[in-house]
C-alpha cells in the first residue's frame, strides 16, 4: 500500500532506503526527521508570518517582475489558473549572480539572516539526499554531485495561504481567474524539494495505485518531494511527483516554505547511462527552467513545460 514514509535520517537502514524506493516511484514523497534543520524552523515560521502580516504596499516595494523572478508575488498562475496564495521567492547571497538584483525588503536585516541561514542549510541537506536517491537507485552516491559543482540555481521561497481572495475586488478585474485549489496540481522542476509545512494541512500528492493521498504535516518533519529533473536522470524510474494544494479552511492561513535544489545552469539533463536506453533526449537545465518561470509570471496561452517534451518516441 502506498504511503508518504517518514525516514529517520539519524539511522538510515535497508528498510529506510527500500520505503525510499517505493515511495519515489509510485508518488515522489517522503517526510525525514532528525535532518538537522531543527534550529531554523521556529525562525523561519516567524519570519514568514511577519512578512506577509504586513501592508500590501509594504510587500509590493520587494514585487518580483517578469525580467527578475525574485521577490514578492501575489498572482501566480498554475495551469493557467491563479492560485490563491502569495509568496517571497528568495536565494542567499552566496549565489548573488544566478537570477539578477535580490529585492530584500529595507531595514530588515534579521528577515534576510534568517532566510539565508535556512538555504545554506538546506542546500547542504539537499545534497545529502540527493546522494541517498543515488544510493537506492543503484548509482554513485556522488553520480549527480557534477551537476550542482558550478553556480548552481537553487532558490527558496515563503508561502502565505489565505481562505478567501487577497487582491482588492478591482484588482481581480485585471488578472487571471483563480482556480479550484488553493494550488493547482504540477510538478517541481528541480531536483529535489524540500518542505516546511505548518500544521493546516492540505497538501495532497498522486499516488499511481490510491490517487490522491495527502502528506499530512507532522512537527519537525521535512516534507521531501521528487523533481523533474531526477525523474529525467532515473530514466523515468522515479516519479516527479505530482501535487496539490487544497483549499484552506474559512478563517485560517496556511504557512509553507520551500526549498528547490536546483544545478547549475549550463547543466545537461540525460538519463544515466546505468539506467538503461535512454527514455527522454537530452536538455539544458537553463531551457527548462526558462519554460516554467514564463509559465507562472503570465498565461502564455499553454500548460507549462514539462519533461514530457523531451520523452523520446518508443
Amino acid at each position: 500500500m502506498p504511503n508518504v514514509p517518514t525516514i529517520d535520517l539519524a539511522n538510515v537502514d535497508q528498510a529506510a532506503l527500500d520505503q525510499i524506493d517505493q515511495a519515489c516511484r509510485d508518488h515522489g514523497f517522503f517526510l525525514v526527521v532528525n535532518h538537522g534543520l531543527e534550529g531554523h524552523l521556529t525562525n523561519l515560521q516567524r519570519a514568514a508570518e511577519k512578512f506577509f502580516a504586513q501592508p500590501m504596499a509594504a510587500k509590493r516595494k520587494v514585487m518580483r517582475s517578469a525580467d527578475n523572478p525574485m521577490g514578492y508575488y501575489d498572482r501566480e498562475l498554475t495551469k493557467q489558473k491563479r492560485d490563491l496564495k502569495e509568496v517571497f521567492d528568495f536565494y542567499a547571497p552566496r549565489t548573488e549572480g544566478s537570477f539578477g538584483r535580490m529585492p530584500w525588503p529595507e531595514d530588515a536585516p534579521e528577515f534576510r539572516d534568517t532566510l539565508c541561514a535556512y538555504f545554506y542549510a538546506s542546500a547542504d541537506l539537499s545534497k545529502r539526499l540527493l546522494r541517498l536517491l543515488c544510493k537506492t537507485l543503484g548509482l554513485p552516491e556522488d553520480a549527480l554531485d557534477a551537476a550542482f559543482a558550478s553556480a548552481p540555481t537553487s532558490t527558496a521561497r515563503l508561502n502565505h495561504y489565505p481562505s478567501s481572495d487577497h487582491l482588492e475586488p478591482e484588482e481581480r478585474t485585471k488578472v487571471e481567474p483563480l482556480g479550484d485549489l488553493a494550488l493547482g496540481h504540477h510538478t517541481d522542476p528541480g531536483a529535489i524539494t524540500l518542505l516546511y509545512q505548518d500544521d493546516v494541512g492540505g497538501l495532497e500528492t498522486l499516488s499511481d495505485e490510491k490517487g490522491w493521498i495527502p502528506v499530512p504535516p507532522k512537527p519537525g518533519a521535512i516534507v521531501v518531494n521528487i523533481g523533474d529533473i531526477v525523474q529525467v536522470w532515473s530514466n523515468g524510474q522515479y516519479k516527479a511527483a505530482v501535487h496539490r494544494v487544497v483549499p484552506v479552511p474559512a478563517g485560517k492561513s496556511r504557512y509553507s516554505m520551500p526549498f528547490f535544489y536546483q544545478p547549475g545552469s549550463k547543466a545537461v539533463i540525460e538519463p544515466l547511462a546505468a539506467m538503461g536506453a535512454p527514455n527522454y533526449r537530452a536538455f539544458t537545465w537553463k531551457e527548462f527552467i526558462q519554460g516554467r518561470i514564463d509559465d507562472n509570471y503570465a498565461n502564455i496561452g499553454e500548460d507549462d513545460i514539462q519533461v514530457d517534451r523531451y520523452r523520446i518516441a518508443s
